[in-house]
This record gives C-alpha cells, sequence and structure tokens, in this order.
C-alpha cells in the first residue's frame, strides 16, 4: 500500500491488494469463472449451467420432504496429503465433486471429519440442509461429531 500515490482511493487499494491473499489454486478458479463469464461465452456456459442449477435444486427440494439433512461423503477420497496434489489442478477439482451440489443449490453444508484413512489423512462425511437451516445443519454435524468420537488431531496444522 505504501506504492499507491497520496490520491489514491478504494478501488486503487482493491486493485493492488485483491490477490494477495489467495493461493495459486483461487487464483486459477476465479480466472476460469471469469473466463466463462466473459460476453463470448456467456450464453454458452452460464446460461445452461443456470438451467442444470436449477435442476439440482429442485431435485434437493423433492428430497428434503422426506427428510431433514442428507449425509454424503465429503470427497471421493481421503485428504490429499500436504502438496501432494498441487501440480495437478484436475485432481483437486475433481476431489471436490461432491461439495459442489450443495452449493450450486444454495444450501447450508458442512464436512465433519469422522475418521482416518490407512495413511492417516482424514475422512469427512457432508451434512447437507434445507435451505436457511444452517441451525439443522450445525446441529447434526454436532450428534455425528460425538457420535463419531473422532478426536484425532495433525500433529502439524500446516
Amino acid at each position: 500500500l505504501r506504492d499507491l500515490p497520496d490520491n489514491a482511493g478504494l478501488q486503487d487499494m482493491y486493485a493492488a491488494t485483491r490477490a494477495a491473499g489467495f493461493g495459486a489454486e483461487v487464483k486459477r478458479r476465479i480466472l476460469i469463472g471469469t473466463y466463462v463469464l466473459s460476453a463470448g461465452f456467456y450464453d454458452a456456459y452460464y446460461t445452461q449451467a443456470q438451467k442444470v442449477r436449477t435442476l439440482i435444486s429442485r431435485d434437493f427440494a423433492r428430497a428434503f420432504e422426506q427428510v431433514n439433512v442428507i449425509l454424503a461423503p465429503t470427497a471421493p477420497t481421503a485428504a490429499f496429503a500436504l502438496g501432494e496434489k498441487s501440480a495437478d489442478p484436475l485432481a483437486m477439482y475433481l476431489n471436490d465433486v461432491f461439495a459442489v451440489p450443495a452449493s450450486l443449490a444454495g444450501l447450508p453444508a458442512m464436512s465433519v471429519p469422522v475418521g482416518l484413512n490407512r495413511e492417516g489423512l482424514p475422512l469427512g462425511l457432508q451434512v447437507i440442509g434445507k435451505p436457511f437451516d444452517e441451525q439443522g445443519v450445525l446441529n447434526a454435524g454436532l450428534a455425528i461429531e460425538r457420535r463419531a468420537g473422532f478426536t484425532a488431531r495433525p500433529e502439524k496444522w500446516w
């Protein structure tokens, strides 16, 4: 910020610092999203994606007619070891596949650690709730956490 001229405004500060706190993966996803939303691709991708999003929301609404929360794996695999997939963004995108539907439908969701795989990497259970029922998701997550009795802590947090 010290390099900004004295007459710099809020927009100048944002432009100078916007990406400072983002890692490479977040920057990559922002660039892809910006590209998809550009004028030439808006109709081809965004409009179609909105239609799919509506279908996903309808499917969740039908499911929530019978249940209060939906439980699903957080990811298809255990967490990656630190740095293991940093050079493989496709593997990282694909590991998010189970979390995407709740996000697309705008539903509250959380991941609860429930165990470790053979290599000692965490396994998560995703709790998806009805629209605006964050409290129900938190209550279900707490109940699962208590029942699972998962207390493992990593030796290092990084």
